[in-house]
């Protein structure tokens, strides 16, 4: 499952953002440093109007959307990399999930505490970067050094340390290893370090609810960093999407419409999260269920099927494959095959955003 973590100072907001984002959370959300120290784990559905009207018309008994797990991860303060409040825990947390969305305080309120006494949304990313950074050239620093001790070192541990030696010259000018230009093959010999710095960030800019609409000059200064290293930029705000959780699906368009914006930011969030990592989404549909599921972009269709269950995979045989748009149009199956628009696919097949799909396997 794609696992998203909510990383930031202390006090910008990222637990009322989790628990707005789960509405069913309980995470602690309190005006003081270090209030979360376990991570909050929520899974959330992703928002999905295709799969409701495709339930509808095959008269499925269930709607199964796919889901993104958020996880709150307490918030980091300067020394982290070296322990400093409960920095090494918190840092172990993050190399777990896959992209990082990293809550930048974008708002200024006196009754709330800022960590280092201002508003400074560049001090605050430089602060959490440079965290990351020494975590991941210490992690870099120890492999190399075993590598280097290993008297017979075959050839692909040659090629690590080539890799490795690439990270420290990188980190050590104080660049995130994801600014780095690697190979395929580099990215291979990278993946088990688990580098903090690799993982693909989105800043989640936390404003008021009067600057939603628009953007203030600490958003418009995280989106020229953003701009600088391979990083995407949401604004939302906690508040907004906490207020949220109370009303119909009626009320918050109505609500927020009337703030001058057309999504809340939970859907704002994840198609960042998607895009940031290329995602697409391929649909099934029949009498039990019709559910959404999430693969890679250009993924072929026997790897696509193998995300239901490895048999599919294994025993694949053809895809019959309808876009979405197109049975949506002629309302059954049956009528889309009269007009020539679903298709068998085979093996070489690439799955398309939005294909609505019935494999055929051999068990």
């Amino acid at each position: 499952m794609l696992k998203a973590g909510i990383v930031g100072l202390p006090n910008v907001g990222k637990s009322t953002l989790f628990n707005a984002l789960v509405a069913n959370a309980k995470a602690d959300a309190a005006n003081f440093p270090f209030c979360t120290i376990e991570p909050n784990v929520g899974l959330v559905s992703v928002p999905d109007k295709r799969l409701e009207i495709l339930a509808e018309l095959s008269k499925s008994e269930k709607i199964l959307p796919t889901r993104i797990e958020f996880v709150d991860i307490a918030g980091l303060v300067k020394g982290a990399a070296q322990g400093e409040g409960l920095g090494n825990q918190f840092l172990a947390n993050i190399r777990e999930v896959d992209a990082i969305v990293h809550v930048v305080r974008c708002f200024d309120n006196d009754d709330i505490i800022h960590v280092s006494g201002s508003v400074n949304p560049m001090r605050d990313i430089e602060t959490i970067n440079l965290e990351l950074i020494l975590a991941d050239l210490s992690q870099v620093e120890k492999r190399l050094n075993r590598l280097k001790k290993q008297k017979n070192s075959q050839k692909e541990e040659q090629e690590e340390i080539s890799v490795l030696e690439k990270f420290i010259i990188q980190l050590n000018q104080g660049m995130p290893a994801r600014d780095l230009e690697l190979t395929e093959e580099e990215k291979i010999l990278a993946k088990p370090l688990e580098l903090l710095t690799l993982k693909p960030v989105i800043y989640a800019t936390n404003v008021s609810e009067d600057d939603l609409s628009s953007e203030n000059n600490w958003v418009k200064e995280v989106k020229k960093i953003a701009s600088t290293s391979h990083a995407k930029v949401v604004v939302v705000s906690a508040q907004v999407e906490s207020e949220l959780i109370e009303i119909s699906d009626e009320e918050k368009l109505e609500f927020l419409n009337a703030l001058g914006v057309n999504e809340s930011g939970l859907k704002l969030l994840i198609k960042a999260v998607y895009d940031l990592l290329g995602l697409r989404t391929y649909l099934t549909t029949g009498p039990k269920e019709t559910r959404a599921w999430t693969i890679h972009a250009g993924m072929k269709a026997p790897q696509a099927a193998g995300v239901i269950h490895s048999d599919f995979e294994k025993g694949f045989i053809r895809a019959e494959t309808v876009s979405y748009e197109d049975l949506v149009s002629y309302k059954t199956i049956t009528l889309a095959k009269e007009q020539g628009l679903v298709r068998s696919e085979g093996k070489d097949y690439i799955v398309q955003e939005g294909d609505v799909i019935l494999f055929r396997f051999n068990v």
